[in-house]
């Protein structure tokens, strides 16, 4: 009975090393190297004021369609959306 018992713990603890272990640390160190990543990547790329310095020269009669069709924030989301999937595709095992 007692080596029956030492068996199942035996099965247990590997499954546990080699399946929860394992993808625990990767999984780990993914989410830090993504993380650290994106807040290098994020003071690099353009931010709000910037976008609002290059719409500022623009005509009058032109920014009050820019605003209607709410330009400002549709250039932010699409910037945020092709940043995103450029980092969502450089990780190797979700890309």
């Amino acid at each position: 009975m007692f080596g029956i018992l030492v068996s199942a713990f035996n099965f247990i603890l590997a499954w546990v090393v080699r399946s929860v272990l394992v993808k625990f640390v990767l999984y780990f160190g993914l989410y830090f190297v993504t993380t650290e990543f994106i807040q290098i990547i994020s003071s690099l790329l353009p931010n709000a004021n910037s976008l609002n310095g290059a719409l500022s020269s623009i005509a009058a009669n032109t920014s009050y369609f820019l605003d209607v069709f709410a330009l400002q924030s549709g250039l932010s989301l699409i910037i945020s959306a092709y940043v995103t999937r450029f980092i969502i595709r450089r990780i190797p095992i979700i890309g």
